[in-house]
């Protein structure tokens, strides 16, 4: 029995694609937080065939660069 899968040119042509907890790990914030932005407009997601969201790398590195670092200490 053979097995096909189905895959997209567009969103791989793009970059890797990080998880909402692969973000979440970047941002430094909860999995369930990169979602409300994907919801809100703020970072943009891509759908996959079973429907989970998955985010380009370079959008999301290029967003990290606009967050202020968290100095030692504190």
């Amino acid at each position: 029995m053979a097995v096909q899968t189905h895959t997209t040119d567009a969103p791989l042509s793009q970059g890797t694609l990080l998880t909402p907890g692969e973000v979440a790990v970047l941002f430094r914030v909860d999995p369930k937080t990169v979602t409300r932005w994907a919801q809100a407009g703020k970072l943009s997601a891509v759908r996959t065939l079973g429907g989970h969201r998955r985010f380009h790398e370079a959008e999301v590195r290029q967003l990290l660069t606009g967050v202020p670092q968290q100095r030692a200490g504190e």
